[in-house]
């Protein structure tokens, strides 16, 4: 019997300041950061209002993604990432055990254009370009409304 592993991570949020980059001992690039990503659902408060929740998930990347991240993002940018979840520990200068779970970033990607409001000032530090894609109703293809399952091969 073989057994599936599967960690695979895809976040999209906000980022809660700006990314630092730094070098390892060995001069490999890293950056953690913290990300807000808003829940699916909002909850309501005592007196009825509407209130978004968001959950803060540390991040960290490596080499060029790290370095990606630290130059075209910046607090409160839009950022989608894919990675998986990594547990670690450590001991403190104390001595106690500590441990952290987080998100290690294999990819990012833009999620705002690079006028919209998500970096500090509306814009990035950096010009970038990034293909649009569209196509007018006319163009996109038209798909035929099945009326039963009878022709389904499954």
């Amino acid at each position: 019997m073989s057994s599936l592993n599967l960690n695979k991570v895809v976040l999209c949020g906000r980022l809660t300041a700006d990314p630092e980059l730094k070098q390892t001992t060995s001069g490999i690039a890293v950056v953690s950061f913290t990300l807000a990503v808003n829940r699916r659902f909002q909850s309501k408060s005592a007196d009825g209002a509407q209130a978004q929740q968001a959950d803060f998930i540390s991040v960290v990347a490596w080499r060029q993604t790290a370095e990606f991240i630290s130059r075209y993002f910046r607090k409160g940018s839009a950022l989608c990432i894919t990675g998986s979840i990594q547990t670690r520990s450590w001991q403190d200068q104390q001595g106690q055990k500590r441990y952290v779970t987080e998100v290690v970033a294999d990819e990012a990607m833009f999620v705002d254009s690079k006028n919209e409001g998500g970096a500090a000032g509306g814009s990035y530090t950096d010009t970038y370009n990034a293909p649009s894609y569209s196509s007018s109703p006319a163009q996109a293809p038209k798909f035929e409304e099945l009326k039963t399952d009878d022709d389904l091969p499954f």
